[in-house]
């Protein structure tokens, strides 16, 4: 029962987690690809709202690089909304930077469960995968070399986080924050890997099934 209440506490944290920056962040995503707009095809800038959002939703139907971008610019507006956006003000950011490498933590002398080490992992593993789907061409087609980028990638981020949370004061500079972060991230450029992999065995199977019906010809 014990072991039942423990991962019922860590789903609801992970789901809670997820919900809560889904409205900010799907508005920021949308507000983030009008600046993208404005950079790229500028020809519809300056003829109004309307024409805008026009635009907007042809590139959004039309682009499917475009549709990846506003899929990576949410799951990174989630990220920043948990990590930057939507934290307290630290006195002291280094003072646990040791801290948070499991899911027990001691406050006030009392065993409590915490969720952060997991929700650190988990985070990145839909940011490097779609990374890896959105810049596919760019990292390369090697499973060693997807994963190999998607954790330096995951890396990088990790570690601007963790620095902004520094020297803004938002939050706690923590070395297993970097760490999990960079777990997530190969674990998202893995995921690729099998999609991937799953959905060529499957378009070459049902080119397969196409193509034998005419080989008796």
């Amino acid at each position: 029962m014990e072991v039942i209440k423990v991962l019922a506490k860590i789903l609801t944290n992970i789901l809670t987690a997820l919900y809560e920056p889904f409205g900010f962040s799907l508005l920021l995503s949308f507000l983030a690809m009008f600046f993208y707009l404005y950079a790229y095809a500028p020809a519809a800038a300056g003829k109004g709202w309307k024409n805008a959002i026009v635009t907007w939703y042809q590139k959004f139907k039309e682009s499917v690089f475009f549709r990846k971008l506003f899929l990576l610019a949410f799951v990174t507006s989630m990220i920043l909304f948990r990590t930057l956006l939507n934290r307290n003000l630290w006195m002291n950011p280094l003072s646990d930077v040791m801290g948070g490498w499991g899911i027990w933590e001691t406050v006030n002398g009392e065993q409590k469960l915490t969720t952060e080490c997991i929700e650190n992992v988990i985070m990145m593993v839909p940011f490097s995968a779609v990374v890896a789907w959105t810049f596919g061409e760019k990292i390369g087609n090697g499973g060693k070399k997807i994963l190999w980028q998607s954790g330096k990638i995951a890396f990088g981020f990790s570690i601007s986080i963790e620095m902004l949370q520094l020297l803004l004061r938002l939050g706690t500079f923590q070395l297993s924050d970097i760490f999990y972060n960079t777990v997530g991230g190969v674990l998202g450029g893995l995921l690729y890997c099998v999609v991937m992999k799953a959905r060529k065995r499957l378009s070459s199977q049902h080119w397969g099934q196409t193509v034998r019906p005419g080989k008796g010809i």
